[in-house]
């Protein structure tokens, strides 16, 4: 059984830091992509982030490009999501979520494991 547990959300001002931790748990995940993505009020999810747990490859959504990192552990089987120069349009739900690494793509349909989410609040 696969388990994705966030934490590390909260309020923060405009230009502040926050880092979002994943702990992963249920499976060896070194054929998974691990990726963050966010949901505001009446939008749709979208992609944030992505590091491919072999290889430490990563990609990015344009806009946190440059403000946001995504790393992981392998040892502690956790995914972190650093993120620097926090601007207002970042408040959201933040997720974790884990795909197979053959299955390519950013869409959140291709990710099967998801976890509950941690709010993100940047204050003007």
């Amino acid at each position: 059984q696969v388990q994705l547990v966030e934490s590390g959300g909260g309020l923060v001002q405009a230009g502040g830091s926050l880092r979002l931790s994943c702990a992963a748990s249920g499976r060896t995940f070194s054929t998974y992509v691990m990726g963050w993505f966010r949901q505001a009020p009446g939008k749709e999810r979208a992609f944030v982030a992505a590091i491919n747990w072999n290889s430490g490859n990563t990609d990015y959504a344009d806009s946190v490009k440059g403000r946001f990192t995504i790393s992981r552990d392998n040892a502690k089987n956790m995914v972190y999501l650093q993120m620097n120069s926090l601007k207002p349009e970042d408040t959201a739900v933040y997720y974790c979520a884990a795909k197979r690494t053959v299955v390519p793509g950013t869409s959140p349909s291709l990710y099967g494991y998801w976890g509950q989410g941690t709010q993100v609040t940047v204050s003007s």
